[in-house]
């Protein structure tokens, strides 16, 4: 195949201080197309497809003293995160040109990957592959182990989902439908709201943005308490949903989106009730979970195409599009999982 010279890219320009981040802190350039794998190398070269934009990439582009859970980007080389990609060339006897495959990538038109071992075949090429972005990738997984292995749910609990209509939450309010639960989801518009109600089959949902008081608003849709939290947004939203807890409920802490861009994060008040209510509050990462992946792959296709799951994905087009398309998912300018479509092949 004959390979175009130029290859556009994101890069990072800088480090970004705590506080509200602008486009400017990235970069697209234009740089060369990287080489083909040598012969004896194990790598891949890999068209981009679909990258995916997660709320996780703002911490990565804050210089860390004392290292996290995920390695901090560096200036002037290019993001990183999950994405569609078809295989151009490989000298990994595991992958052949041609291939469909999912895992980390750059935001750039092609990559070359030199540990191809991190990559994953698609084993249902018949969904939508922009969905290994999303509902058939981490997000999905998120909200699979999110909801199963930390809360536990059981059949006709209270169940409450923040941010129920992004990329994790739309996923974690249906499969609370799915096991019998009652749901209502939080979102930040009119229109995510009646998305909840409508398409994603919730049992009700409000904008947080129209509630004076979210205590009050969390008495009116769960008169007799919440058995289970889904937490996608912590702060204020965290805090009043602390008092209004059954006792033994639980509460999976999944993100902090509301925090990520505060100089200095919302303190929570209410932290008695979980002695007082035996509350069980954990925090989980995905990467922990990815021996279940086949489990989840499986049962999820099946529910997309049994038609028990729906999702929404807000595809933005090319690279260029992409680092408002990031900066978004903070202001709540998205309507489900934010993805950039690079090629649609």
């Amino acid at each position: 195949m004959a390979m175009a010279v130029t290859n556009r890219r994101v890069i990072l320009k800088r480090y970004v201080q705590p506080g509200l981040f602008s486009e400017d802190a990235m970069e697209v350039v234009t740089g060369e197309t990287p080489p083909p794998p040598v012969a004896g190398s194990a790598a891949v070269l890999v068209k981009n497809l679909y990258i995916s934009c997660d709320p996780y990439m703002r911490n990565r582009m804050i210089r860390h003293e004392v290292s996290t859970y995920v390695a901090d980007y560096i200036p002037g080389e290019v993001l990183t995160n999950y994405g569609v990609m078809k295989v151009i060339s490989s000298g990994h006897p595991g992958f052949k040109a041609g291939d469909l495959v999912w895992g980390v990538t750059g935001w750039e038109e092609y990559t070359l990957i030199d540990k191809p071992e991190s990559l994953s075949k698609i084993n249902h090429p018949d969904l939508p592959l922009s969905y290994y972005t999303g509902v058939l990738g981490l997000p999905g997984l998120s909200a699979y182990v999110g909801f199963f292995e930390v809360c536990k749910p059981k059949k006709g609990e209270h169940v409450f989902v923040s941010s129920a209509s992004g990329a994790v939450g739309q996923l974690v309010g249906q499969l609370a439908k799915i096991t019998g639960c009652h749901v209502v989801g939080s979102a930040g518009s009119d229109e995510k709201v009646n998305l909840l109600k409508t398409k994603f089959g919730l049992d009700d949902a409000f904008n947080y943005k129209k509630e004076l008081d979210l205590d009050t608003a969390l008495k009116r849709y769960f008169p007799e308490g919440i058995d289970i939290y889904f937490d996608n947004v912590g702060g204020s939203t965290l805090d009043a949903v602390l008092p209004n807890m059954r006792l033994f409920g639980r509460i999976a802490a999944c993100g902090m989106i509301s925090q990520y861009n505060l100089e200095s994060p919302d303190g929570v008040h209410n932290l008695f009730y979980i002695i007082t209510k035996r509350l069980r509050m954990e925090g989980f990462v995905v990467f922990d979970y990815k021996g279940m992946y086949h489990q989840f792959e499986e049962e999820m296709a099946g529910y997309l195409k049994e038609g028990k799951v729906e999702y929404v994905e807000d595809i933005v087009e090319g690279l260029d599009a992409a680092p408002a398309a990031l900066i978004g998912l903070f202001t709540g300018r998205n309507v489900g999982k934010q993805l950039v479509a690079i090629s649609r092949e």
